[in-house]
């Protein structure tokens, strides 16, 4: 197997999507599972643009588990990194959407957040060997919401400094996923300060920076190369490279939104292992403008992994259609 050029760290999972669109969480008739988790959702989007990829993180040793890795490594994921608790489950989620495709996580029926194995990830037997021929690390900020899975993320950043990765950060701001919300915002500023590159939401970014303008990122950050500012159809704000813009959102018939921005970041990394020279505006334009495409066409099927598109996709759409 090829070596990993990325390394996404965090949780892997079910995404329950509500099978009745616009309903509330208690008036959902049926569910529909989907495989997710944001790192592991980057890892699928890689290597079907054809960036050999590695995921690291734990699952359960239970069938949601087993199926879990099943859909990785049929994809090509490299799973050397992969943990498996005996006790704990592999995390399920239940996800409500707006008639829109819009979605809102709405909690784990009946099991405590922190009981879940994507929680128990243990920093000592991450797996150094796949560091030193990688070119990124990729993490969420979910996984510091819970003692072991944080040191993991801990531990994978300084793996990262010795061996020169890159690292991006993704701010997930799920709070249903937090013992404690209140203590997220100290614990994920320490992440991002470690960043080069930070991707987060409209939303996000008003709440973290009270601005969704990517230089208040860079003001409050600035060791980063690249800030990346997403608002779904109303497309993206960028700093990158020292370079400012906005790309506009593609004009698609969305079905679910689930994993888009996961998809946008692969197509941001694959970009990036390709085109590494940052100073020419036409470049990073079209670095921002292929990562919309994935983003985009991510939102055509229903579950963040089984639309994620291959790059001969991107490239004929992106042939034959405009942004907004």
């Amino acid at each position: 197997m090829t070596a990993p050029q990325i390394l996404c760290i965090g949780e892997l999972l079910f995404d329950y999507l509500a099978d009745q669109p616009g309903q509330s969480l208690d008036t959902v008739k049926t569910w529909t599972p989907y495989p997710g988790g944001a790192p592991a959702n980057v890892a699928c989007a890689l290597t079907r643009l054809g960036t050999p990829s590695a995921y690291l993180g734990c699952i359960g040793q239970d069938p949601d588990g087993y199926a879990l890795a099943q859909v990785l490594s049929d994809l090509g994921v490299n799973l050397e990194g992969l943990q498996r608790h005996s006790q704990a489950p592999t995390r399920i989620v239940y996800v409500t959407r707006t008639l829109e495709g819009d979605r809102h996580f709405a909690g784990f029926g009946t099991t405590d957040t922190t009981a879940f194995a994507d929680a128990h990830l243990q920093a000592s037997v991450l797996p150094e060997t796949l560091f030193p021929t990688a070119q990124f690390l990729v993490l969420g900020t979910l996984a510091l919401a819970y003692p072991n899975s944080r040191e993991s993320i801990y531990h994978a950043l300084e793996l990262s400094k010795t061996y020169g990765l890159s690292t991006l950060v993704d701010l997930n701001w799920r709070p249903v996923f937090w013992p404690n919300p209140s203590e997220a915002t100290p614990l994920i500023h320490s992440v991002l300060a470690q960043a080069d590159f930070i991707k987060l939401a409209h939303e996000e970014a008003e709440l973290f920076f009270d601005s969704s303008n990517p230089q208040a990122v860079v003001e409050r950050y600035p060791q980063v190369k690249g800030v990346f500012v997403t608002a779904g159809e109303h497309g993206c704000r960028y700093w990158l490279g020292g370079i400012t813009g906005s790309e506009p959102a593609f004009p698609v018939n969305v079905v679910d939104t689930t994993g888009a921005g996961d998809s946008f970041t692969a197509g941001l990394l694959h970009q990036l292992c390709q085109q590494p020279d940052l100073k020419n505006p036409q470049t990073v334009r079209d670095i921002v403008r292929y990562a919309s495409a994935v983003g985009a066409l991510t939102t055509l099927q229903a579950g963040a992994i089984a639309a994620q598109p291959t790059a001969t996709q991107v490239e004929i759409f992106l042939a034959t259609t405009s942004a907004q």
